[in-house]
């Protein structure tokens, strides 16, 4: 999945000309806590946040602190056409909450830890209505690829595969199924010898 696919686009931008209260303000009335900083033609200047305007805010009160003082100059930035997986790993990695979207130097979208957040939900199936079967299995591909027959020959619709991230010798592989009854699936696992740890339908 590319960035251009969760992106928000046409995203709202301030100068570095505005002041802390118009740019919390901005952020207040839309419910945003990032805003790319442009120059006139929409090129990047820096990004700010939510937090570092409102740690900004008392000190801009009693000395000469203004929104210039507080942007983050040369922000981490992606492009349009890079894989979500790019975007997800800089925000985790860095712990930042959001990512300006740049192409040829220009803003053309923001992407949140909440886009990839719906992302990852999305691809999950997590608010739909679905079953799921976890299975612990060795790490051959024999045995995966086996547990995926048996769960498509009982008409398991898989939605997709997850798995616990253990590096021990066996993982827990979780199946998302379209909804359907499961009892049919873990009897056919457990037939042909694999450990069914828990089956929702």
């Amino acid at each position: 999945m590319k960035i251009r696919d969760l992106m928000i686009e046409e995203c709202l931008t301030i100068t570095e000309r505005a002041s802390i209260q118009e740019a919390l303000e901005i952020m207040k009335v839309n419910s945003i806590r990032h805003l790319p900083v442009v120059s006139e033609n929409n090129r990047l200047v820096g990004f700010l946040t939510l937090a570092d305007l409102r740690a900004g805010l008392m000190p801009s009160m009693i000395s000469q602190v203004t929104l210039a003082d507080l942007i983050i100059r040369d922000p981490i930035t992606v492009q349009p056409d890079d894989n979500i997986e790019v975007a997800a790993q800089l925000i985790y990695n860095h712990k930042i909450g959001g990512l300006p979207v740049v192409e040829h130097g220009r803003v053309v979208g923001i992407l949140t830890e909440s886009d990839i957040l719906r992302a990852f939900i999305d691809m999950m199936g997590i608010l739909t209505s679905t079953s799921r079967v976890d299975v612990v299995m060795d790490n051959s591909p024999d045995a995966l690829n086996k547990a995926l027959r048996i769960i498509s020959d009982c008409g398991g619709d898989i939605i997709n595969v997850g798995t616990s991230g253990q590096r021990a010798a066996n993982k827990t592989y979780c199946f998302r199924l379209s909804s359907c009854e499961t009892d049919r699936i873990r009897k056919a696992l457990e037939h042909e010898g694999f450990s069914v740890a828990a089956a929702m339908d």
